[in-house]
C-alpha cells in the first residue's frame, strides 16, 4: 500500500490541535483541484479538514474569502483552525448532502428560492482588492473549449478548427457579457457546492476562486447546472424572480427583462464553453474521467441557447456542421 505522507501529516496536526487530540479522520470528498477533504471525528462533534499542498494549492484565498462571505451573513464553514504553511484547515462540517442529491421537481422551487436568496448576500460581499472578471480573463476561460475540447477530447485538426469564427464569436461574446453591471462572484455557484446543512442552513463552499464581475455569472450557474437540466420555461421564472428581488435589493439597476435575460443567456454561453475545455481537461491532463459524463448536458446548453443570439449562432451552426453533438451527444432540455 502506496504510504500517504500528506495524510499522516494532516492527522499530527489535527491531534495537536486541543480540542481535536486523538481524533479519527476518514475520507469526506474530493474535488476538480488538488485539495481533498477528510471528515475528522471525535466523541460524536465532526470537522472538515481540508488537505491543500502548498506546491499546488494557495489556502490564504479560501481564508480571506472565508471571512468576507460570512462578514455577509453567508453561510460559509466558519474556519476552527489553520496551518498555511502546511496546506491544512480544520472547517466546520456541513454534512454530505449537497443540494444536487436532494433536488426534485416537486421541491426545486422553494431549493432555488433559498439558493437566489442566499446568492443576493453573496453578490453583496465585499469585493474590495479581489481580482477583476476581466475581458482577459474571460477570454482565456473560453479559449480552453478550442485547445481541451476540439483539439484534444474530439482530436481536431488544426485545418479543421475554423479559428476565425470562434475569435468573432469569442469577441463578440465577451463584449457583450462585459455590458452588464459587476457583483462579487463565486465562479462555481451550483448545486455540489451548495450543502443542506443541519438547522435548514445552505452551506456555500468551493469559493476560493471568488473575483468581481459580470451580476448573473453565478445565477446562470445555478440555474443552468451543469449536473442538472430543468425545463427553460421553469429556468426563466426563476431568473425573472432573481431579477426583480435583486433590483429590490440594489444588487440590479432597474433593468428591464428582455435586457437581462439576454445577458443571462450570453453569460450561460461564456461560461458552457469554457466548462466544455475544463471537463475536457480533467479528463485528459487530470486523469478525472468522471466529468466526461456531464459534457452532453453543457453542450446541449451551448447548442440550445447559442442558437438564439447572433453572437453564438453561427459557431453552434458549425458544431452541428462538424457531427460534434453526435460524438458527445446531447440531453434533451424541455421548453
Amino acid at each position: 500500500m502506496t504510504q500517504d505522507v500528506r495524510l499522516e501529516q494532516l492527522t499530527e496536526w489535527v491531534n495537536t490541535l486541543p480540542a481535536w487530540q486523538g481524533a479519527q479522520l476518514a475520507p469526506a470528498s474530493a474535488d476538480a483541484s488538488f485539495r481533498r477533504y477528510f471528515r475528522v471525528s471525535k466523541e460524536g462533534k465532526t470537522a472538515i479538514a481540508m488537505d491543500a499542498p502548498p506546491d499546488k494549492e494557495n489556502c490564504a484565498p479560501f481564508v480571506d474569502i472565508t471571512a468576507r462571505l460570512r462578514a455577509a451573513a453567508v453561510a460559509a464553514p466558519e474556519l476552527y483552525a489553520k496551518n498555511l504553511f502546511d496546506g491544512f484547515l480544520l472547517l466546520e462540517d456541513f454534512g454530505d448532502t449537497p443540494l444536487l442529491n436532494e433536488l426534485s421537481p416537486s421541491n426545486a422551487d422553494p431549493l432555488y428560492e433559498s439558493a437566489m436568496d442566499t446568492l443576493l448576500r453573496v453578490q453583496q460581499t465585499d469585493i474590495d482588492g479581489l481580482p477583476e472578471y476581466s475581458s482577459e480573463f474571460l477570454r482565456r476561460e473560453v479559449d480552453l473549449m478550442p485547445e481541451w475540447f476540439l483539439k484534444t477530447h474530439l482530436g481536431l485538426a488544426a485545418e479543421e478548427i475554423p479559428d476565425k469564427l470562434i475569435e468573432n464569436t469569442f469577441t463578440n461574446l465577451i463584449n457583450a457579457v462585459l455590458e452588464q453591471p459587476v457583483a462579487f462572484v463565486h465562479r462555481d455557484y451550483h448545486s455540489r457546492n451548495l450543502m443542506l446543512a443541519p438547522e435548514n442552513k445552505l452551506g456555500v463552499i468551493d469559493f476560493q476562486d471568488a473575483v468581481w464581475g459580470p451580476v448573473t455569472y453565478d445565477l446562470v450557474s445555478l440555474l443552468r447546472d451543469c449536473y442538472v437540466v430543468w425545463p427553460q420555461q421553469r429556468v426563466k421564472r426563476w431568473a425573472l424572480a432573481y431579477h426583480k428581488e435583486a433590483i429590490a435589493e440594489g444588487v440590479l439597476p432597474p433593468i428591464d427583462e428582455v435586457s437581462f435575460l439576454r445577458w443571462f443567456d450570453l453569460m450561460g454561453l461564456q461560461r458552457h464553453l469554457k466548462v466544455l475545455g475544463i471537463f475536457a481537461r480533467l479528463n485528459h491532463r487530470d486523469g478525472k474521467s468522471g466529468y466526461l459524463k456531464d459534457l452532453p448536458l453543457t453542450l446541449s446548453y451551448v447548442l440550445t441557447v447559442g442558437s438564439q443570439h447572433p453572437e453564438t449562432c453561427r459557431l453552434v451552426e458549425w458544431m452541428r456542421q462538424a457531427r460534434i453533438p453526435e460524438r458527445i451527444g446531447t440531453v434533451d432540455i424541455p421548453a
